[in-house]
């Protein structure tokens, strides 16, 4: 069954992690798990502490070439009717800095806190900013 925009997006805010789907400038696709918050309709994932070469990723590249990206959450169980999944559309920019990036670092803090994840290392790096313009989602029941 589709889920309503308002259904999708509450069951995509209440995920703790997403799948992130973006494409460079000539629409190679790159896929790559994220920890999110979403404030009204803007999603936000951080380049945070965790090892990496760089922060110049190949999600930050694609989006700085290409905007347009998907962020997927879904539920899987071995009782098929409890299936479901929540999609966001949207355009993404890459925040460097600036009030907009420290709120959503706090948001995510704060999301994640329960987890202890970034108690002791907020994200240094990047934000995304991903404004959706849909929210899409399908569940069996």
């Amino acid at each position: 069954m589709k889920l309503s925009p308002l259904a999708a997006r509450e069951r995509f805010v209440a995920s703790p992690v997403a799948r992130l789907a973006t494409a460079d400038s000539q629409g190679v696709p790159h896929a790559v798990p994220v920890t999110f918050v979403v404030l009204g309709d803007t999603l936000y994932f951080a380049v945070d502490h965790k090892p990496k070469s760089t922060w110049d990723l190949r999600r930050l590249r694609n989006i700085r070439e290409n905007p347009a990206v998907a962020v997927l959450v879904d539920h899987y169980d071995e009782d098929w009717s409890r299936l479901w999944w929540a999609r966001a559309d949207g355009r993404g920019e890459v925040l460097a800095d600036g009030e907009e990036r420290l709120r959503a670092v706090e948001s995510l803090c704060g999301k994640y806190d329960r987890y202890g994840q970034y108690k002791d290392s907020p994200p240094q790096g990047p934000v995304v900013a991903v404004r959706v313009e849909r929210w899409s989602g399908w569940a069996f029941a």
